[in-house]
């Protein structure tokens, strides 16, 4: 198995650019890839925040080595040409399962057949994308936690077609970051830390959409009672509202009056956080994204989504 040195991650938002910046932080060539530049000027202010957090908040990240890591970090809409001499890509685009699995279609044609494929996703499994990798024994998830510079797990889980050794150096890779890396011997949606997560902030949100309780006051009991420093609408405000929407959306009826609840109330209003308490209103029917691949007419492939 051969070294990784080369990286590229699709999908620069919050989670996206944290992995894309701690990769390059650790002293590796990354590309990042977006679907157009408006949404690379946002990745940029991500990152030129980053660099601000690393120099506050991780011990050694001073004297240069943040901003070094700027210089390894190269921002791109040219799928294609980022791709070309990957050694490995982490795909970190939205949790919505057609629109990963158009991605891996696309990859599938541009990457070189020895370029490692590794999914962030938070609750699919690698065996509904693999199909579409067009490399299944060189395809796995590799699963980051937000805040990724303090809470530095990877969670390595593969599928029944993953080479072992592609495994181990995901695993290497993981720990090279400064990651825990967490090897997951057998799929489980969710992996470790969501199987225990998801249910916990599910049952937050189902308090207040029912109109049981509001979002601060959740958070209080949960502090006060347990200890925790956050509770679980301030660990929505960490994680952002789009990812717990896409994957309720996809859920049982339940999930999904909990993702309309989210939608009608916080992201239809421009919130992407639950730090305002919302209107009671009745719960809306959710949309789902449509998706469409796009090949621009200069010849350079690239993924987008239409709301």
């Amino acid at each position: 198995m051969g070294e990784i040195k080369k990286v590229v991650v699709i999908g620069t938002g919050v989670l996206g650019s944290q992995i894309a910046f701690q990769t390059a932080y650790s002293g590796f060539d990354v590309i990042a890839c977006d679907v157009s530049d408006d949404v690379l000027a946002k990745a940029r202010l991500r990152l030129a925040a980053l660099v601000e957090t690393y120099r506050k908040e991780v011990p050694g990240a001073v004297g240069g080595k943040e901003a070094e890591a700027i210089r390894r970090l190269t921002l791109s809409t040219d799928l294609a040409a980022a791709v070309a001499d990957a050694d490995l890509v982490i795909e970190a685009v939205p949790e919505v399962l057609a629109f990963k699995q158009a991605v891996y279609e696309q990859l599938a044609t541009l990457a070189p057949a020895r370029t490692i494929f590794a999914t962030n996703s938070s609750t699919l499994l690698p065996s509904a994308l693999k199909a579409f990798t067009g490399r299944p024994d060189r395809f796995l998830a590799l699963h980051f936690a937000n805040n990724i510079w303090k809470f530095n797990t990877a969670e390595v889980m593969g599928t029944d077609d993953t080479d072992p050794s592609v495994f181990e150096t995901v695993l290497k890779f993981a720990a090279d970051i400064g990651m825990e890396p967490i090897p997951i011997r057998k799929e489980k949606a969710g992996y470790i830390l969501n199987s225990l997560l998801a249910p916990f902030l599910n049952a937050a949100a189902d308090l207040a959409a029912g109109g049981y309780a509001d979002p601060h006051d959740v958070d209080k009991v949960w502090r006060i009672a347990t200890g925790a420093p956050m509770g679980p609408f301030q660990m929505y405000d960490v994680i952002g509202l789009n990812t717990p929407y896409n994957i309720l959306s996809q859920g049982d009826a339940r999930a999904r009056a909990l993702a309309a609840w989210l939608k009608e109330n916080y992201i239809d209003k421009g919130r992407l956080t639950s730090s305002l308490c919302p209107d009671r209103s009745a719960v809306a029917k959710t949309a789902r994204p449509s998706l469409r691949l796009r090949i621009r007419s200069e010849g350079r492939s690239q993924i987008s989504k239409e709301s």
